[in-house]
């Protein structure tokens, strides 16, 4: 089984803590599109023809494409691969592109998951961060998505918005957990590099939350979305059951997937290879028939380790020692081992069997544990 990624880099505005290869002018995207289409049907047979079992589509925001392209793209991702027939297809949205006309399409074409940017249900974030939707169009939106046949909805939220209180981020997590949507992905606000967010922090215009209101909002999404039925199945990931999202899983699991479009990566088990976040360049080399338009690299047995952990122990399956020393060896068993005791005596990882997960303690400083555990 393998996957497919389509990175769509057009947005209708950028979001002002949005660090992904995008762009607001749309006189490119026709050539883009086109060229992904190019890009497919020249890449057909890297995954050796395994089934397709994931189609997902990310941006950027990919309801900026016109019915016609989504479609095209659809076509050719068929016509060049071999589809698995419960593929699990999703697509990302903005709660402002999806009017009920545009929800029929998708669903008369085959995508069966949603993937809706809301971030929050209050309009002072939304302001703050430049979202090019309103609160009542994020209402609006779910509601039409139900009606339209959609049975695998996430919504993504944000939290540790500047400004934003306790009582606020619990009404998000009430409103979203108790919509009819089957999956939350709720990420922490992140100052990244080039972000207008990060300029208006070294200013001072705009300061991160305190460390204990940090705290303090993710064990309430942890809490009030347990009580809700949602299963915490990742460090981001929140869903009903049976509402796991394939693609993401595959990813964690290290399944082989090809990225198409500018940006894009893509990962088949011993390399990984990135496309350029360059539209010009990336359409210049699939019209000329050119390989310049990605990097790769070869992953040594500590690389593939190294991934191994990073995706693993953010999940709930955690990691298993008995894995690893097939996967990679002994030694890298005994390694893991080793690094992880101190973690499981300070409480921070809990070890059943073969299997080590984080606790509860242990998520809070994940990025810490994970380094710890990495072979260099």
């Amino acid at each position: 089984m393998a996957g497919i990624y389509i990175h769509i880099p057009f947005c209708r505005k950028a979001c002002r803590y949005c660090d992904f290869y995008f762009t607001v002018s749309f006189q490119q995207k026709k050539e883009v599109v086109l060229c992904i289409l190019r890009e497919i049907e020249n890449r057909k047979d890297e995954l050796g023809g395994e089934l397709i079992e994931t189609i997902y589509f990310g941006g950027g925001t990919p309801s900026v494409l016109d019915p016609q392209e989504i479609i095209d793209i659809l076509k050719t991702i068929y016509r060049n691969h071999k589809v698995d027939t419960t593929a699990e297809i999703s697509f990302e949205a903005n709660p402002d592109d999806l009017k009920p006309e545009y929800l029929k399409i998708l669903k008369e074409n085959g995508i069966n998951r949603l993937s809706i940017g809301i971030q929050s249900f209050s309009q002072k974030d939304l302001e703050l961060m430049r979202r090019s939707h309103t609160v009542s169009q994020s209402y609006e939106v779910i509601d039409n998505s139900i009606k339209s046949g959609f049975k695998n909805i996430n919504i993504d939220l944000i939290y540790c918005i500047p400004g934003q209180d306790i009582h606020t981020w619990e009404k998000n997590i009430n409103i979203a957990s108790g919509s009819g949507i089957q999956h939350i992905s709720a990420y922490h606000l992140t100052f990244e590099k080039g972000t207008v967010f990060n300029h208006w922090r070294k200013k001072g215009k705009l300061l991160p939350i305190h460390e204990n209101e940090s705290i303090q909002q993710f064990e309430l999404l942890i809490d009030k979305t347990s009580s809700a039925g949602f299963d915490h199945y990742e460090i981001s990931n929140f869903a009903l059951e049976g509402f796991h999202s394939k693609h993401n899983n595959n990813y964690w699991k290290q399944v082989n997937y090809i990225g198409v479009g500018p940006s894009a990566h893509s990962y088949n088990g011993i390399s990984r290879r990135w496309n350029i976040s360059n539209n010009s360049r990336y359409i210049q080399s699939i019209k000329n028939d050119q390989k310049n338009y990605y990097e790769s690299e070869n992953l040594s047995r500590t690389d593939l380790y190294n991934e191994y952990i990073l995706k693993s122990l953010r999940t709930k399956a955690g990691i298993n020692l008995t894995e690893i020393a097939l996967k990679f060896g002994q030694s890298y068993k005994e390694f893991a081992s080793k690094e992880a005791s101190k973690f499981i005596k300070a409480g921070k990882l809990v070890k059943d069997n073969e299997t080590i997960n984080l606790t509860r303690g242990g998520i809070f400083i994940a990025d810490y544990i994970i380094s710890g555990l990495f072979k260099v």
